[in-house]
């Protein structure tokens, strides 16, 4: 019996990290559908408000008494991490409208590479050699990915669509890349925060913040709102719960339970989730590069919850 909760113990956050990846996937197919009507800063602070809507009533009935616990300091880290989440949503999805979906993602997937090399320095957590090894598989995974939207296979030789860098394709490439870093803050926050609140307290906390954050720059910048179909609206209705409430949140349980490197190296089946909705959505077929990329990823994922799984099978 007690080996048997010692499995479920340890299996638990890889099951959440896995389950919130395949809702985190979802989320390109949505900001698709809704990018026919809705800018890009409201679709990100769409699905944070709808998230803060749903989570902030239950936190604030049941768990409040956790907030007043925290510090000064600790609100403070509450805000930064949600500013970090909101500037994330906002770059990444703004960067798709300046630069191609093949560097957005090479980019992007480089979330995890900041945080492995900041936390032994901020969390004093040191890197296990198998979650370094994974790191490497993964990242040169997500890279493949990436190239592998712009280059096919012809005759035995791979032909790439040639790129003129402009200003704009520099500027959509800088976004993602500052995407990627302000989620390796907000893991980062994350996993000092998760010590002390729960899965629901904190999110609300941060989803609320970075909600009020990104609705602040709309009312400056005078974005449109209330001028979207009904099928609009329903994409950011989706977006709000299934990536984010769902998805993020069950990633955002996982930080308590186990490190930021870890949790940051699962977002790389993100593609994985992707291509394969796509391929049912869009009746897009991934190439033969993406398909090298997506097992390479999973490699990684899989070298670097090694050990994890090793506990599981000893305990």
């Amino acid at each position: 019996m007690h080996n048997s909760k010692n499995n479920v113990k340890h299996f638990r956050p890889v099951l959440a990290t896995t389950v919130g990846i395949l809702f985190v996937s979802t989320a390109s197919i949505f900001i698709r559908f809704a990018q026919q009507e809705a800018s890009s800063i409201v679709i990100a602070a769409a699905r944070l408000v709808i998230a803060s809507l749903i989570l902030f009533p239950t936190a604030w009935i049941h768990y409040r008494q956790q907030w007043r616990t925290l510090n000064r300091s600790d609100f403070i880290k509450g805000c930064f991490s949600g500013v970090f989440l909101a500037l994330h949503f906002a770059a990444w999805i703004t960067s798709l409208e300046y630069t191609t979906i093949a560097s957005s993602v090479v980019l992007v997937t480089t979330t995890p590479l900041w945080v492995a090399l900041l936390s032994p320095f901020i969390l004093k957590e040191p890197i296990r050699r198998s979650v370094l090894v994974g790191l490497i598989f993964s990242i040169t995974g997500g890279i493949i990915v990436g190239v592998g939207n712009a280059c096919q296979l012809f005759d035995g030789h791979f032909v790439c669509q040639a790129m003129n860098i402009s200003e704009q394709a520099l500027w959509g490439n800088f976004l993602a890349l500052f995407g990627a870093w302000m989620a390796a803050g907000y893991m980062i926050i994350g996993r000092q925060l998760r010590k002390k609140l729960n899965t629901i307290s904190y999110t609300a906390m941060v989803y609320g913040v970075a909600a009020l954050f990104l609705t602040i720059l709309i009312v400056i910048q005078a974005e449109p709102i209330m001028t979207y179909s009904n099928q609009t609206y329903l994409w950011l209705l989706a977006l709000g719960i299934f990536p984010q409430l769902l998805g993020h949140s069950l990633l955002n349980w996982a930080l308590k339970h186990t490190s930021a490197t870890y949790v940051a190296l699962t977002f790389l089946g993100e593609p994985i989730g992707t291509i394969i909705l796509a391929f049912f959505f869009f009746k897009e077929t991934p190439t033969i590069l993406e398909s090298v990329g997506a097992v390479l990823i999973m490699v990684g994922i899989i070298i670097g919850s090694f050990k994890r799984v090793k506990k599981i099978n000893e305990a």
